[in-house]
């Protein structure tokens, strides 16, 4: 058996959403209208600062960040296939023009640090400060952080660079329309400047309803054009305590789980997402990067 790592895919938000759609209480999906909101630190951690910021040594950020929310729009979308896609982006923000007057590049060095929200006192030391030890402080020094180690880490390697001076060249917002067989369309935006960190927005809507999900909400919400009344359809988070596979808010838990389950029950069917899927959903991601970079549709059944 062949599992690929499309985490998002197996959270209960996930399949929850897709056992509505399958169900037909909303009818046929017309519309999908999905948002990845990054957050502000972590954009500049890991796309200006961090290992996915330059495509030549990485990828763009579209593969490197939304693969997996690309991966979700055609889960529930199901059998049709995409017939054009558009896309739309740019690095707004993090470039050397946008360098305030009197600024260092390196934060520690900066006398306008204190008005930068960018700034990796902020992001690595408040955080060590109140506590934290795991990750994004983990990802800058090597075995266990200490004040003095951190210090020096940002004092002369690379998390410690002004957000402004950096050789980050990925977009840091980047919209993706689809047009799908028999008419129906999907939107994707991935944004840097947000509050929230990756807790995704999704709202689908069908010729008989629509779906409302924040990822982390316990329940998703169902409207139903017909009794106009809304329902919460609650979800079944169940991850055992003290586990060290919380990351992206469980799912690599419930894949691991998934897989684990398949190979003991001979039963494929626990695999949610294998390599025909993947390579349908990683198509897409290079379809809408060649259509940002060319200012065109791509048509994809040609």
């Amino acid at each position: 058996m062949l599992a690929v790592c499309h985490v998002l895919r197996y959270l209960p938000e996930s399949k929850k959403i897709k056992e509505v759609i399958d169900s037909g209480i909303i009818g046929d999906v017309v519309n999908i209208r999905h948002l990845e909101p990054i957050g502000f630190w972590h954009y500049a951690h890991s796309f200006v600062r961090g290992n996915w910021r330059n495509e030549a040594t990485s990828c763009f950020s579209l593969l490197a960040k939304s693969c997996h929310d690309i991966d979700l729009i055609t889960y529930w979308i199901g059998d049709k296939k995409c017939t054009n896609i558009q896309s739309f982006g740019s690095l707004n923000h993090f470039t050397q023009k946008n360098k305030p007057d009197g600024a260092s590049s390196r934060c520690l060095d900066c006398n306008v640090e204190e008005q930068c929200p960018y700034s990796a006192k902020k992001i690595y030391l408040d955080l060590f400060n109140k506590g934290h030890r795991g990750w994004p402080i983990d990802v800058v020094t090597e075995g266990v952080p200490d004040i003095e180690s951190l210090t020096e880490c940002l004092r002369v390697g690379p998390y410690g660079r002004c957000v402004y001076d950096c050789d980050n060249d990925v977009v840091d917002n980047q919209v993706v329309n689809f047009q799908f067989e028999g008419g129906a369309t999907a939107s994707f935006s991935m944004i840097a400047f947000t509050e929230e960190v990756c807790k995704r927005k999704v709202t689908i809507y069908g010729t008989k309803g629509e779906i409302n999900c924040n990822f982390g909400d316990p329940a998703i919400n169902v409207f139903d054009f017909l009794t106009r009344q809304n329902t919460k359809h609650f979800l079944e988070k169940t991850i055992p305590p003290n586990t060290s596979m919380m990351g992206h808010s469980g799912a690599d838990y419930h894949l691991i789980n998934s897989f684990v389950t398949a190979l003991s029950e001979n039963d494929a069917s626990k695999i949610l997402t294998g390599p025909t899927d993947t390579l349908k959903s990683h198509m897409l991601v290079f379809a809408a990067e060649k259509s940002r970079k060319e200012g065109k549709v791509i048509p994809l059944l040609q």
